[in-house]
């Protein structure tokens, strides 16, 4: 139901409402003023009688309040119900579209920042490989596995369909292809879990570092991460029936 309908209902039973207990008290005057006047006339049996009327209307009148009253507690049952199961279908909508990466999220986590070494900071043994897709996936991983929550990498969300691909000289994430030499990995989660699932012993982070790739880490409890952009497309899947 619309909102401007149930309010044009609300109204309508109100004014309803107003008129039968008007009419009720009309009645209970108009008695009054009957045995004010007439009562000296009225024989016995012409009196009953009129009672006895007014006693009838009386109840078709209270009746008709008693129906009215009780469409009201229908309609206020059924109008909370609705706003119960509009607020449980908001509830849920919020959660998957948080689980679907289609929100801008923030809370605690880790920043992590992979970059080429200079020449002068390399040792004599250490020789500089390129930031690759394996790499970022590799850590993408990690984090997962350690709680991660939710996961960016240079404002890219991490989603379940995301691509992180070599293509030529650059890694594609999302379809975008990303050419830089320095990737920014964000994620939500505990930051120790996440710190240690790269950094601890023997750690992904010794990996990269022997191979010319400097990666720093930065907790905090204010980690931003922007929501999915991409479409979630499906060529293949069907409910099952």
């Amino acid at each position: 139901m619309e909102k401007k309908e149930k309010i044009i209902m609300t109204v309508t039973i109100g004014i309803m409402c107003f008129l039968l207990v008007m009419i009720i008290f009309m009645q209970f005057k108009v008695v009054q003023e009957s045995e004010k006047t007439d009562i000296n006339t009225l024989q016995a049996t012409e009196l009953r009688q009129e009672l006895a009327n007014w006693k009838t209307k009386y109840e078709e009148a209270k009746e008709k309040y008693d129906e009215t009253a009780e469409t009201l507690k229908t309609y206020k049952e059924e109008s909370s119900a609705e706003s119960k199961t509009k607020q449980t279908l908001e509830e849920e909508l919020e959660k998957l579209e948080k689980a679907l990466g289609r929100t801008d999220v923030e809370g605690e986590g880790v920043i992590i920042t992979l970059s080429e070494k200079k020449q002068s900071d390399l040792k004599e043994d250490e020789e500089i490989v390129s930031i690759n897709a394996e790499d970022l996936i590799t850590i993408v991983n990690s984090l997962k596995d350690s709680g991660a929550e939710a996961i960016s990498i240079n404002d890219e969300r991490i989603v379940n369909s995301t691509d992180i691909v070599d293509v030529g000289d650059t890694i594609k994430i999302n379809s975008k292809h990303l050419r830089t030499n320095e990737y920014q990995i964000k994620a939500i989660g505990n930051g120790s879990y996440l710190e240690s699932s790269i950094f601890g012993k023997g750690g992904y982070s010794e990996t990269l570092d022997s191979s010319g790739i400097k990666a720093e880490i930065q907790k905090s409890n204010r980690v931003q991460i922007s929501k999915y952009n991409g479409e979630f497309e499906t060529n293949y899947i069907e409910e099952a029936k």
